[in-house]
């Protein structure tokens, strides 16, 4: 899937922006959205005698140039490992009918980031029948103790 690019960055040309453009480093993963989105390492870039931005595939393969601008490189997230409950107290949006779970995001590299599980009645109620059961199967492998 090709991103489009988004008129409001400084990188694209607009004059107004919320994000800075992206300049890889050497080393980084970055999408490349002027090859359909392929994501590759940066092997080289922009400098002395060299115009472009060079990649190749993680893996190993033909290697690629991209702009020297970086109007069509885009950052790779990290991968999400799994996400734990912060020890702050839960909120509940009446209007909205909405519940919120303040959790921690943990990341492949090992960075984190604290956000709200948004969670609709309907799951509030799910979830509060599955955590019951995890407690009942925790008092089980214990032997019954609390």
């Amino acid at each position: 899937m090709s991103r489009r690019g988004t008129p409001h960055l400084p990188s694209q040309g607009g004059e107004l922006g919320t994000a800075a453009p992206f300049y890889p480093r050497l080393g980084d993963l970055a999408r490349d959205t002027s090859r359909d989105g392929v994501i590759g390492v940066v092997i080289e870039l922009p400098g002395e005698g060299r115009n472009t931005y060079h990649l190749c595939p993680a893996g190993g393969g033909d290697k690629w140039s991209a702009p020297n601008d970086g109007t069509t490189l885009c950052p790779v997230q990290p991968q999400v490992t799994h996400i734990t409950p912060l020890k702050r107290d839960v909120m509940y949006d009446a209007r909205a009918e909405h519940g919120g779970l303040p959790v921690t995001v943990h990341y492949e590299d090992g960075g984190t980031a604290e956000t709200v599980l948004v969670l609709e009645p309907s799951q509030m109620e799910l979830y509060a029948y599955q955590v019951g059961r995890i407690l009942e199967m925790r008092d089980k492998a214990r032997g019954g103790r609390l």
